[in-house]
């Protein structure tokens, strides 16, 4: 069992950046101040929302902005990762919520990482349609020309396999589609405005950009042939046709066919070189054949034409979200891409690690972020390029389509009062970056 204490956790490199991170929707409130995204519509509909919730107050961030950046320098991180609102951008005053959060992190000495989607399109737009990836270029370039004389550091997209899948192939997310297959032109297109974005980012002058993309490592639930087959699609559909369009420049075999427009003109634009690979990891999937398996995973209904099942990861704590806890699954996955990809592969940076627990006293927290760093050194010492991590989140907020039921933070939030009180694992982590900066003895 882990305690408070992080000065165990092996050393990393010197330069290594420590990060926590967060997402408008989630956490700014102030919906009133900014035009309607998907993700409002989606909330405004019954049954969408377990809790019934919205975002529209969430943790106030907007205005409570400097207590959260006190909260901040007070963990002692290098960066924090959080991501610009679409919506907001396009009000009135949007942008200049964005200029007075920069400018308290630049006084905190701390390193601004705005994500420029996360997942909250304008209402008016739609992924389905081609021209939105011109827009969202329009709109980087937009927030680049404000913010890009304090933000050195960009990150285009968070997780569009999940904003694909979710929201687009099940309908259990904003803006609650369900596809299926013919929602990959959703992917291609969120891929080509990654592309787009760092086109725009470069022309403003920025020269340290990644992409979020959530992966994980796929075990087949048995050698059996088809369980083998089922696991290895999944696997494309979740990991590789995320990855390598921005990677290698190309589709795994048999999907560009799927995907609309020139797609050969599209990847010389999403494979625009990148300076690192953000990695969103929180558990592998053990995969079988279709019919099978659990007809949910992780709360969400899987639809019976799918050609595969998720099964339990046997043998391993779950958090209060239902997911296994497998830190190795973390050097399981950096070292597998270091095997697939070998030199095309950026430097690597863990935009996302975290779970959901409850409670202030959060030992379980602590338990799976110890885990985890142990885990992340381990595939360093095996030779992988990995040059920071973020933790998800600093503060509990709004868990999209689970409402608040689900507490991912560091800092625990009263949604009634607004009171932030930081946790157990928010000392530990401390202590875990103080330890780091600790100088070496001898």
């Amino acid at each position: 069992m882990a305690t408070d204490s992080g000065a165990s956790i092996p050393r990393f490199p010197d330069g290594f950046l420590w990060g926590v991170s967060t997402s408008a929707h989630q956490i700014e409130g102030a919906a009133d101040e900014r035009e309607p995204s998907v993700w409002d519509v989606f909330t405004a509909e019954p049954g969408r929302v377990k809790d019934g919730s919205t975002a529209a107050v969430a943790c106030d961030h907007c205005h409570r902005y400097p207590q959260d950046v006190a909260l901040l320098a007070g963990l002692g991180v290098d960066a924090y990762r959080f991501s610009v609102s679409w919506p907001r951008v396009n009000s009135p005053g949007g942008l200049d919520f964005y200029d007075r959060l920069v400018d308290a992190l630049c006084a905190a000495g701390i390193r601004p990482v705005p994500t420029l989607f996360h997942w909250d399109l304008p209402a008016t737009l739609d992924w389905l349609r081609r021209d939105t990836a011109d827009r969202f270029a329009d709109h980087v370039g937009v927030v680049a020309k404000r913010l890009g004389d304090r933000v050195g550091t960009w990150i285009t997209l968070n997780e569009p396999a999940e904003h694909t899948l979710l929201g687009h192939a099940l309908g259990v997310h904003a803006p609650g589609r369900r596809l299926l297959f013919d929602a990959l032109p959703v992917a291609h297109h969120q891929l080509l405005a990654h592309g787009l974005a760092v086109r725009a980012l470069r022309a403003a002058g920025a020269r340290d950009i990644g992409i979020a993309n959530s992966h994980g490592p796929v075990r087949a639930a048995s050698a059996e042939p088809p369980d083998v087959a089922a696991a290895a699609f999944y696997d494309l559909l979740l990991n590789r046709l995320f990855a390598e369009p921005v990677v290698l420049g190309r589709y795994p075999e048999g999907m560009a066919e799927l995907m609309p427009g020139d797609v050969a003109s599209d990847l010389a634009v999403i494979a625009e070189p990148v300076d690192w690979y953000g990695v969103n990891y929180y558990a592998p999937t053990r995969v079988g054949a279709p019919g099978s398996g659990d007809a949910e995973y992780g709360g969400i209904a899987l639809p019976a034409e799918l050609p595969f099942s998720v099964r339990e990861i046997e043998g391993h704590p779950v958090t209060d979200f239902g997911w296994p806890v497998v830190p190795e699954g973390l050097t399981e996955l950096l070292c597998g891409f270091r095997e697939r990809y070998g030199e095309r592969l950026p430097p690597i940076v863990i935009t996302e690690n975290g779970c959901s627990y409850e409670g202030i006293d959060d030992q379980d927290r602590i338990a799976y972020l110890d885990g985890h760093l142990r885990a992340l050194h381990v595939a360093l010492e095996a030779g992988v390029d990995v040059r920071g991590y973020f933790v998800w989140s600093l503060m509990d907020n709004f868990e999209w389509a689970e409402g608040y039921a689900r507490r991912f933070g560091l800092v625990h939030v009263d949604f009634t009062t607004q009171k932030r009180t930081p946790k157990a694992s928010y000392r530990w982590f401390r202590d875990v970056l103080r330890a780091q900066r600790r100088p070496l003895s001898g």
